[in-house]
């Protein structure tokens, strides 16, 4: 099926919504090439010095972040429901040591203006160029954020993304659409 352009605010409250429920797929490459994907849980969509950019936040600990420091781009992949499995997959294991592409039955999709590629299955796709990073300052968090997400004091370099191209399915709202009713699902 082949992507249509759409501007970068069409399915923000969907790609949310995803997050939340099962989580994005972020693609990045290292200097050598490969690919990597991994699933991301937080993040958001906005506009900073008038620029459209996806804020992701990676650990130092992870995969990606060593290809995300030698390549300053990232795709932002928002999945269906029914790549729920392979998102789970891409957020338990490392791309260290193993093709989480095949091993999810993720297929490649190049990328329209950065390197790192899309993913086919998924439904909406953001590339994004970095235009700025830092990293995430413990001493301003609260301390229930501190004992809830950053136990083991592994914080998050926190990477802004100029999107510079954002595509989608025809169909996407149908393929994005809430599966429940829940007034949560629409938030």
């Amino acid at each position: 099926m082949s992507k249509v352009t759409i501007r970068y605010t069409d399915y923000f409250a969907e790609t949310m919504r995803r997050m939340r429920e099962d989580g994005l797929l972020l693609t990045s490459v290292g200097r050598d090439g490969k690919p990597n994907v991994m699933t991301i849980g937080w993040g958001t969509i906005g506009s900073i010095w008038g620029r459209p950019v996806w804020i992701v936040l990676v650990r130092p600990s992870r995969y990606s972040y060593s290809r995300l420091e030698e390549v300053r781009e990232f795709t932002v992949n928002v999945p269906a429901a029914d790549l729920s499995e392979a998102v789970a997959l891409c957020g338990k294991v490392s791309g260290r040591d193993r093709d989480k592409f095949r091993e999810a039955k993720l297929t490649i999709l190049p990328a329209r203006e950065v390197r790192p590629p899309a993913i086919q299955e998924c439904v909406v796709h953001y590339e994004c160029r970095t235009i700025h990073f830092n990293d995430l300052n413990p001493d301003s968090l609260p301390q229930a954020i501190l004992d809830d997400a950053y136990p083991q004091d592994d914080f998050h370099r926190i990477y802004y993304g100029e999107i510079v191209a954002a595509y989608a399915d025809p169909n996407a709202a149908d393929r994005l659409a809430p599966v429940s009713s829940s007034p949560l699902s629409v938030m």
